[in-house]
């Protein structure tokens, strides 16, 4: 926690043992919003500014396609803020995100498509259309029968739009975008898929479909030259993602962490090897091994602290010191 942080903290508890007196709630969220409407059309200007006459020449050579990449990458970095502990950098990057939307709602109207409004209006009906259980009158027991009931609405919206599939009969899998990353994607078609019951019925049956799927992939590699390496391997992958959803786990942002984990063990092998004099790549084979297993004990350690310091954090106010 920052020390601008602990020093909010302290404020807060030091304003709240007076106990003074607050405004009723409906006063509160009425303030809330009309300071993030406020802050929401500075935004807008400032965008405006930046693609107007005498602008950014950065902003004004932007399209929506040289956007693709930025829009990914704010999305990620959200996810790595999210993980972590500091909340003003976890605004930040949502802030970024939401520049992004911005950023393409403006071009948009540059062009005379739409603008931010019928962004916001957009979404703002669909909620309200995809929530029957909440503003209306209808009745839902659980998530899964919210989740059915959203598929059931999208469906209506489709058809009152007179969308309709040219010589192609409607599936449970539309809607699930083809650009999505391959984990992404197959993990959207088979949580689709699963809604209606086409499920595994335990962990157990997908353990066994990836070891029929390695067994295969084996099997293949003994036909050098084979071309059905690639889709063996993608069984694999496909089948290790249906193991990632089954546990409740995005395998998107699972191979991610992955990645990270990766990425910082090795780091930490050539910092080991620098300081020895040396280079990773001069390191023999074997040792590398074992620079591997020092740099997982090195993180383990370090992890075991941090959820120490996470558990004093977690620990009930009345047993923090009051200022």
């Amino acid at each position: 926690m920052t020390a601008k942080k602990n020093g909010r903290v302290a404020a807060r508890r030091k304003t709240e043992n007076k106990k003074p007196r607050k405004s009723p709630p409906k006063k509160r969220e009425k303030m809330a919003r009309g300071a993030a409407g406020d802050w929401f059309e500075k935004l807008v200007g400032v965008m405006a500014r930046l693609r107007g006459p005498g602008g950014c020449p950065w902003d004004r050579e932007q399209t929506h396609a040289t956007l693709r990449t930025y829009l990914i990458e704010e999305a990620y970095e959200v996810l790595d803020a999210l993980d972590g502990a500091d909340d003003v950098k976890f605004a930040e990057e949502l802030g970024d995100l939401l520049l992004q939307i911005v950023f393409h709602a403006e071009m948009a109207e540059e062009e005379g498509r739409f603008g931010i409004v019928d962004v916001i209006r957009e979404i703002y009906e669909k909620m309200i259309r995809r929530h029957p259980h909440v503003f209306g009158e209808k009745q839902a027991r659980d998530a899964a029968e919210v989740l059915r009931n959203w598929e059931i609405i999208k469906k209506e919206e489709r058809m009152a739009k007179g969308v309709v599939e040219e010589e192609k009969a409607e599936s449970v899998l539309d809607g699930v975008p083809r650009s999505l990353p391959g984990l992404l994607e197959g993990y959207q078609l088979t949580r689709k898929a699963a809604r209606i019951g086409f499920d595994w019925e335990n962990v157990e049956g997908i353990f066994e479909k990836l070891q029929e799927e390695t067994e295969e992939l084996r099997q293949v590699l003994e036909k050098r030259g084979s071309k059905e390496i690639e889709g063996e391997v993608g069984d694999i992958l496909f089948a290790a993602m249906n193991l990632a959803r089954f546990l409740k786990i995005d395998p998107e942002i699972a191979m991610k962490k992955a990645s990270g984990k990766f990425a910082g063990r090795f780091r930490e092998m050539e910092r080991v090897a620098r300081d020895r004099g040396t280079t990773l790549g001069e390191v023999e084979r074997g040792r590398m091994e074992e620079l591997w297993e020092e740099a997982k004990k090195g993180e383990s350690t370090a992890d075991s602290l941090q959820s120490t310091v996470s558990e004093k954090r977690k620990a009930p106010e009345k047993d923090l010191p009051q200022s």
